[in-house]
């Protein structure tokens, strides 16, 4: 039975899996961490699983293995369905219930489909370890349905639509048109990998909209360059077996849609009894805490958090991180009698991979502009110290060094998260 003030997470994504780092050192808090699966994803590095470049085991890991020496904090797989920000109690869909003196919501995000027809059905979305498993067998299983045709005529029909033109979106395109242009013939003798085409499809007037014009512009060019139909001012009306059609009435062939057009707060949002923001999510106070609720907090993806001119921070990893452990010192600050701190977010820039050779790094507040082989290497040592184990920071570099020396992707792996959702 653990002791101490009872701090109930709910989420372990970046914002939980932080908070429940902090106060995993001091114990006069019992912390119960709740998430419905029993790993924490690296959502960042999802769309190098789904194309192959990244075992599994590295985007994903075991939360009790994470707490192992933790005595002050246990782990519960449970889907969260309802909260009772009065008596600060969570319920799982199983009748399971934990009442806290501290309540933390950081229950993450979910796809947005923005009701596109058909979307929800007919594409993959790209958001979770079981999408980016379930887009990777999907790439291949079409490639080597190519392969056993015989015939060039496959390999020209079959198209790939991304939808979706933030970091997700280019960064798949990205890496998929790196796969079908690296990929050595004899793996697919039978496939001519360049007649595939990959487009990549935007509402907006440019590409990665919290980044510089720069940056835009340069994740353009070398998407073009790299074989990517790049279609902006372009809204998705339906996505069907085979097509998806645009609003303006024209359509594209597409073999594999994949969705990366945005997110929204996941579903408990609608079950926490007060109204919510932008994206569904809860708007909070400086101090992270839910309003007029002292002692219930939201972060990350969960959360509308703003910075201290009013304007709304961005949904980023690094947000998350920070806010994760300003709560957990919010938490103990309040705990000793002392006054709570707004939260303020040290921005340190912000990162997307294009693909080989070709990253963008935004330096500082400022967001200095970087782009090429520097910024892509700055990704990858960046992501890489983000990572939750030394295991995994070691073998994702391991990885990463001998993919690009062979200058080809990796074959898929056969890890698969299991129904229990442990890794293997």
């Amino acid at each position: 039975m653990l002791k101490g003030k009872r701090v109930v997470i709910v989420g372990a994504g970046f914002a939980g899996l932080h908070c429940a780092q902090v106060l995993s050192n001091n114990p006069n808090f019992s912390v119960t961490l709740i998430d419905r699966n029993d790993y924490q994803q690296f959502q960042p590095l999802l769309y190098q699983v789904a194309t192959g470049a990244l075992s599994t085991q590295n985007a994903a890991f075991n939360l009790r293995m994470l707490f192992e020496y933790s005595a002050n904090v246990e782990v519960k797989t449970s889907t969260i369905v309802s909260v009772d920000l009065e008596t600060k109690t969570a319920t799982g869909e199983t009748g399971d219930r934990y009442e806290a003196d501290y309540l933390v919501l950081a229950a993450g995000s979910e796809v947005n489909f923005f009701n596109t027809k058909g979307a929800l059905q007919m594409s993959y979305p790209l958001y979770s370890l079981r999408d980016a498993e379930r887009l990777r067998s999907r790439i291949y299983s079409l490639l080597e349905a190519a392969d056993l045709k015989h015939s060039s005529a496959v390999s020209q029909s079959m198209s790939i639509v991304v939808i979706g033109g933030g970091p997700t979106g280019i960064e798949t395109a990205g890496a998929i048109a790196d796969l079908l242009r690296l990929t050595p013939h004899n793996l697919y003798p039978n496939v001519d990998l360049s007649a595939v085409s990959v487009s990549l499809i935007d509402s907006s007037h440019a590409l990665l909209k919290p980044f510089t014009v720069q940056s835009q512009e340069y994740a353009k060019r070398v998407l073009e360059e790299r074989g990517v139909n790049v279609r902006l001012s372009k809204r998705v009306k339906q996505v069907r077996k085979d097509s998806v059609l645009l609003d303006d009435e024209t359509s594209l062939d597409a073999t594999l849609v994949i969705w990366a057009g945005g997110l929204e707060a996941a579903t408990l949002s609608r079950a926490v009894g007060i109204g919510t923001g932008k994206g569904g999510r809860i708007d909070v106070d400086g101090d992270l805490t839910v309003r007029a609720h002292p002692n219930v907090y939201a972060l990350g993806d969960f959360a509308n958090c703003r910075d201290h001119d009013g304007a709304m921070l961005p949904q980023l990893a690094s947000v998350a991180q920070q806010a994760g452990r300003h709560c957990a010192k919010n938490i103990m600050a309040h705990t000793n009698g002392e006054d709570r701190t707004p939260f303020k977010y040290v921005d340190k820039g912000i990162l997307a991979m294009v693909g080989r050779n070709a990253g963008i790094a935004e330096v500082g507040p400022s967001h200095f502009p970087l782009n090429g082989p520097f910024a892509f290497a700055a990704w990858l040592g960046v992501h890489a110290s983000l990572l939750t184990s030394f295991r995994a920071n070691l073998e994702s570099l391991v990885e990463w060094t001998w993919d690009y020396a062979r200058e080809i992707p990796m074959n898929p792996i056969n890890d698969q998260v299991d129904e229990m959702g442990a890794t293997v």
